[in-house]
């Protein structure tokens, strides 16, 4: 600190110099290549800096080191600089890896940050309010400092990790993050700076670090039952970060510096076989992770340009996993019984319907599961293939070699079959010859992306179908969405005042021709049959939070249905055209509940909370 607060007072008296000076001092360009570019009479129009940065001579960051020696900005060493502990108490070592900014220490009350871009005046404001003191940049290498931030806090965490027995913590990441992450995030930056820098380690030849580095984040997000990776680079000198989908939720896995992101997503381009050097354009592609460890894994791969040339990856992960039973996908006792007996009918069409990621692919297989004897060929088409089960014949879609769902379906039904699923029903020619098979001794399940059981059938009907046909093969249609349930260890009851149950009750059947004394005896009836009795008072849980669910109040997930079955006058309203709310009072007419009741009705069941309930209608 002595040394930089001798190298401050001599900046006050020293001389001003030159852009070209600065570049030839710092021996980042040689006079003659500075003429060349700096005398060109062509480019007078444009600055010196714009014509060096055109000119590929300089980097942007050999810019800002030439711009701080021009006016003597004092320089430091990030990695042999003793940082001073009242620095860090004004900004600890996980706020200045998120800001690529380093603490130095105080003088005359300023704190001095070491930067890459010390003339970045939005950066040193952002630091003030956090320090709640007066911030002054100076000037680093970024890859000194990148290397000293990541030591430190691997440093950190592992003293942490000794002192307690509970699992490790890195700043900015997944609560159980395990610990070997961090350090070969920290061998990807010693293996850059050996490399020379960002522009190597841009190239295709990723360091081995990067390799394991992107290996272990997939083997993390496995072993914490992810549903998808999300690779999130922002430009600049801005962190990057990783997130998981966890229960539906995404949550914080890893902070990854801006020297780091490049490499990665090329490395994940390089295990989907894409294009590296293109950029311009999305690009899909699946990896087969069993080729790079010993987990049976595919992902499914979506690379997402975004501004400044950057690029952001997703990747859902498709464990091949066995079904759930029907008993345990959250039916309530009433739906249960419906759709077991939908699925034993000898032919008919069931769909599945809901928003991406909501489970109905899950549902079917559960479906599947309950039917799939040894007197029954079942035949499936999906895309992909994300639950295998024994006994079913499972074909993978192929668009590019035209095995499409109409093409698969119509070599299923010369291949003798008793049940046939396919994956989606995306255009005409599909759902015509689903209604088609299930008009013809067929039972035939499928998915549909709708918001609504009622919905659906007025989609299929402007697809084209014909209503009579349509009317005849369906049997029924299961609308749903996934919530996150409440933990079962720590959620707390809450007894509701009459005011609260009354708005319930009036929430409970708001958009429906149920009286208030119907809505009443439904949710009194939910309440017990989850307590086993009769009970005088209803509750509603809420989350509170324990060591089983990490401190969230939740743990897994739970299903919310809506079972529109063809009885009554049902087949009617359908080959009349009848509009939704004629297919939804129909519905409600015979018995269905609504999404919204169903969510309700597992919330005073104590299964989840409103929070979660709401999010299925509000």
């Amino acid at each position: 600190m002595n040394e930089l607060c001798a190298w401050i007072s001599k900046a006050r008296h020293a001389t001003f110099r030159t852009l070209p000076q600065s570049l030839v001092e710092l021996k980042l360009a040689d006079v003659d290549s500075l003429a060349k570019v700096l005398l060109n009479p062509s480019d007078g129009q444009r600055s010196s800096e714009q014509r060096l940065l055109e000119s590929g001579l300089i980097t942007e960051l050999q810019l800002e080191h030439a711009r701080a020696h021009m006016l003597d900005t004092p320089e430091v060493d990030a990695m042999a600089f003793q940082v001073e502990t009242q620095a860090l108490e004004r900004l600890n070592w996980s706020t200045a890896f998120k800001h690529h900014a380093m603490p130095l220490g105080m003088e005359s009350g300023v704190l001095y940050v070491a930067s890459s871009t010390p003339f970045k005046r939005e950066l040193e404001l952002e630091l003030s309010v956090i320090a709640d003191c007066i911030v002054s940049l100076v000037w680093a290498s970024k890859l000194d400092i990148d290397h000293r931030l990541a030591l430190e806090n691997h440093a950190q965490q592992t003293t942490h990790a000794e002192s307690t027995s509970g699992p490790d913590v890195w700043p900015g990441t997944a609560e159980h993050a395990p610990m070997d992450v961090h350090a070969l995030l920290t061998d990807a930056l010693i293996e850059m700076k050996a490399s020379g820098g960002e522009e190597q380690v841009n190239a295709v030849n990723e360091s081995s670090s990067v390799i394991k580095l992107v290996n272990q984040m997939i083997i993390d997000a496995y072993e914490q039952k992810a549903s998808d990776i999300h690779v999130e680079t922002n430009p600049g000198d801005d962190i990057s970060r990783v997130r998981f989908r966890k229960d539906g939720d995404l949550e914080d896995y890893l902070l990854l510096p801006s020297t780091l992101r490049a490499a990665m997503v090329s490395r994940i381009k390089i295990m989907s076989r894409l294009d590296i050097s293109e950029r311009r354009r999305p690009q899909d592609g699946k990896i087969n992770f069993n080729e790079f460890s010993n987990i049976k894994l595919e992902l499914r791969v979506a690379i997402l340009p975004t501004h400044d040339n950057l690029e952001d990856v997703v990747m859902r992960l498709l464990a091949s996993s066995k079904p759930i039973p029907l008993q345990l996908l959250g039916f309530s006792a009433r739906d249960d019984r419906t759709i077991k007996r939908l699925t034993e009918r000898p032919f008919g069409l069931i769909l599945a319907c809901g928003p991406t990621g909501s489970g109905k692919t899950t549902t079917l297989h559960s479906l599947l599961a309950h039917i799939n004897t040894d007197n029954r060929k079942i035949w499936t088409a999906e895309d992909p293939i994300e639950i295998t089960q024994k006994g079913l014949r499972q074909l993978q879609v192929n668009p590019k070699i035209g095995v499409t769902f109409a093409s698969a379906m119509r070599a299923f039904l010369r291949a003798d079959p008793d049940v046939i699923m396919i994956g989606e029903v995306r255009d005409e020619e599909t759902a015509s010859v689903c209604i088609e098979a299930s008009l013809t001794g067929h039972l035939v399940l499928s998915t549909l992306h709708t918001n609504s059981a009622a919905e659906s059938v007025i989609r299929l009907l402007d697809l084209g179908m014909d209503p009579m046909n349509f009317g005849d093969s369906l049997i029924g249609i299961v609308a749903q969405r996934l919530v996150r349930a409440l933990c079962k260890h720590c959620s707390e009851p809450k007894v509701l005042t009459r005011d609260e149950y009354e708005a319930l009750v009036h929430e409970y059947i708001d958009g429906t021709a149920l009286s208030a004394a119907e809505g009443h005896a439904r949710l009194a009836a939910a309440a017990s049959e989850s307590a086993g009795k009769p009970v005088q008072q209803i509750s509603m849980r809420h989350a509170v939070g324990c060591e089983h669910c990490g401190d969230r109040g939740y743990k897994g997930r739970m299903g919310i249905y809506e079972v529109l079955e063809n009885v009554g006058d049902m087949k009617h309203k359908i080959q009349s055209r009848a509009p939704t709310y004629e297919i939804f009072a129909e519905a409600s007419k015979a018995g269905m509940r609504t999404l919204r009741q169903d969510a309700l009705e597992k919330a005073v069941a104590g299964l989840i909370d409103m929070k979660q309930a709401k999010t299925v209608y509000a």
